[in-house]
């Protein structure tokens, strides 16, 4: 078993030896990567990367392994690597390469797997001023051949013409887009020194305008002798461009030293619209402030330096291991600074690890994994306990100055750009010096609490001859758990695959976890959602409780309403009908009045009254019937009279109602 874990590991070294030759990926992280969503098949990996560029691979047999169709002799070379020739096929067999194809693709690929394509084109978004155009090229155009198409869209001519914005220097118009390696979308901008830009009709407009345009800075560290291209809108001041820099070249603002800001910008509250900076890019360069003894080495400094002179003969091969001197043995500047990577009882963590962030810029460069600043319980929060798909694992590096491994570990492992960019991506990186026995006992009390009194005496194991450690930490749902101990005396590709190793077991539990938090958030949103749709349905039962109600409490009030008006009508025609003078006899011999009244139903009422009565008394009468006066008029049939119209005082002789007569109801309108 182990024999064959041997070949397996051999023939992957192998693989990815020939995929980074043919692909050209200088990155070992990416270039793994890529390999392992392809299962390790080597053309497939390539087809994925190049597809257009230098024609395509294509595996004709899958069934015959990761080579394809290569024969047996072509196989056993593709294991040696690509420094073995391919043995020569006949031309029934194998097609010549085309003309595109990689000279530096190994003899592991067949020649007769590579497939022409269409020509690669390039996408350039060019800016001048304020306009921008947009171009469209085939990799194997030149430079010149973009300024002639500008030449035409800007009305510029190429001899003052200035085409920046290349990730790479020395870019003549000869030069060929395809040996650039220019991704697929790319942005430049066009600088013509010597064209003045068009003077504005109102300066007002003019700088409202720049507050709204994008500021290219390019700013170069004089120590570290990095660029960094930053943009910034114009309304942005230049003490807060001072303090963004801050963060990159860790150098506060006090003790910053600026070159490039034109006259003009004599005061950091000033807009870059406003500073007379150049647009749409402009370049400014950065350093340390140097104090005023800077140039007196310290006694310290001058005894080491001695030293290394006196006794550098006997090192003078160290160079042959790869690394300098002062590198192999934790000499060299390290040593000559008398702070610590981290200050001794320092009362705030926070603070200790700035600290340690800026002496670690300091001593190796700027390019290195970003420190988590803050306590390691808010590291573990971060890493362990957001959303399951947020997690990450966390990486605690464990320095000590006393250890020769770690000038080499920092330097060579922890700067490489594929580490930085892996830990980056992936890991909570949170730092602790151990160099002094307060700051690490400190950390032992940190671990106890956070990781239990395992990782404690397993840190305490080790002696200060294997630092710097590594720890890589894993969080679970009752507790955290070290995954794996990487000590200093490692390589890089060593490293990155233990690093890749933990990732992979915190991938998997990573899926669980995110299987039962989707689980569990399905179950909260249905239980969410019956229970909304309880509650909703809780309050249309109330509200429809609540009208019914409503509705049954507004019909007894109109009933009751109903049943006054009826008791007081009633009560009003029993008074009338009380007051009513007795109906006179015929045959009392007086002027008798007989009148016969039709109701609105069809009905008729008779009765005898006096003629010399007033028309009050019949109003009278025919309320008591239930037709009060304010309702109902009284007409006569011919000819047609409103009898309710007349003067109530008046007699129904008067009225003409005499001896006999017969009136109708009618409704008022």
């Amino acid at each position: 078993m182990a024999s064959e874990s041997g070949d397996n590991n051999m023939d992957r070294e192998m693989i990815l030896a020939d995929f980074q030759a043919c692909t050209g990926i200088d990155n070992i992280a990416e270039a793994i990567t890529l390999l392992e969503l392809n299962n390790w098949d080597l053309v497939a990996a390539i087809n994925g990367v190049i597809p257009q560029e230098n024609g395509i691979l294509q595996s004709e047999a899958s069934q015959a392994g990761i080579y394809g169709p290569l024969g047996q002799t072509e196989a056993a070379d593709a294991a040696a690597g690509s420094a073995a020739p391919p043995p020569s096929t006949s031309s029934s067999s194998s097609s010549p390469l085309s003309s595109s194809t990689p000279a530096f693709c190994p003899a592991s690929i067949s020649s007769r797997q590579i497939v022409e394509r269409q020509p690669r084109m390039l996408n350039f978004r060019v800016e001048y001023r304020q306009r921008s155009v947009d171009l469209v090229m085939e990799e194997g155009s030149t430079v010149g051949g973009i300024k002639q198409i500008l030449e035409t869209e800007l009305g510029v001519p190429v001899s003052k013409m200035q085409l920046k914005g290349w990730k790479t220097g020395d870019i003549s118009d000869s030069t060929v887009l395809r040996s650039l390696h220019l991704p697929k979308n790319n942005s430049l901008y066009v600088l013509t020194p010597e064209i003045a830009p068009c003077a504005s009709t109102s300066k007002d407009s003019a700088l409202q305008e720049s507050l709204s345009q994008n500021f290219l800075l390019i700013i170069s560290h004089r120590e570290t002798k990095k660029d960094y291209n930053l943009n910034f809108p114009g309304s942005r001041t230049i003490q807060e461009v001072k303090r963004n820099i801050s963060d990159l070249i860790n150098i506060p603002v006090r003790h910053q030293q600026w070159e490039g800001w034109p006259v003009s910008a004599s005061d950091d509250s000033m807009t870059l619209a406003g500073s007379g900076i150049s647009y749409p890019c402009h370049h400014l360069s950065v350093c340390r402030k140097s104090p005023p003894n800077s140039q007196e080495p310290t006694e310290e400094c001058a005894d080491v330096h001695m030293v290394s002179d006196s006794e550098g003969d006997d090192f003078e091969d160290a160079s042959e291991f790869g690394v300098d001197d002062s590198e192999m043995f934790g000499m060299g500047s390290s040593t000559c600074r008398k702070a610590p990577m981290m200050p001794e009882n320092s009362e705030n963590e926070a603070d200790a690890l700035l600290h340690f962030t800026a002496e670690f810029s300091s001593r190796y460069g700027e390019n290195h994994p970003m420190f988590y600043i803050g306590t390691l319980e808010a590291a573990s929060q971060e890493a362990f306990y957001g959303k399951a798909r947020d997690r990450k694992l966390l990486a605690i590096y464990l320095h000590n100055d006393d250890s020769v491994l770690s000038n080499v570990f920092c330097s060579q492992m922890m700067c490489a750009d594929s580490i930085v960019s892996y830990l980056s991506q992936n890991f909570i990186m949170w730092a602790w010096d151990v160099t002094k026995e307060a700051n690490k006992a400190r950390l032992l009390t940190m671990c106890t609490r956070h990781f239990g009194s395992v990782v404690t005496q397993t840190i305490r194991t080790y002696k200060t001859d294997q630092f710097p450690l590594l720890l890589i930490v894993m969080g679970k749902r009752t507790s955290n758990e070290v995954l794996n101990v990487i000590q200093g005396n490692t390589t890089v590709d060593e490293l990155m695959m233990r690093l890749m190793g933990a990732m992979e077991i915190f991938t998997a539990q990573q899926q669980e976890d995110i299987k039962d938090e989707d689980e569990r958030e399905a179950r909260e949103t249905v239980k969410r959602e019956q229970d909304e749709a309880y509650r909703l349905s809780l309050e249309a039962d109330r509200k429809k409780r609540e009208a019914q109600e409503r509705e049954e409490a507004e019909q007894v009030r109109l009933e009751r309403m109903r049943k006054e008006q009826e008791e007081e009508k009633e009560a009003i025609r029993l008074s009338l009908e009380q007051t009513l003078p007795p109906e006179p006899s015929e045959d009392s011999g007086k002027q008798i009045s007989k009148l016969r009244i039709r109701t609105p139903s069809g009905e008729f009422v008779e009765r005898r009254f006096l003629g010399s009565c007033k028309l009050q008394v019949l109003f009278d009468f025919v309320a008591s019937k239930g037709y009060p006066f304010e309702e109902f008029k009284l007409l006569t049939t011919f000819p047609r009279r409103n009898i309710t119209q007349l003067d109530p005082g008046s007699t129904l002789l008067d009225a003409k109602l005499f001896p006999q007569e017969t009136l109708f109801l009618e409704a008022k309108e």
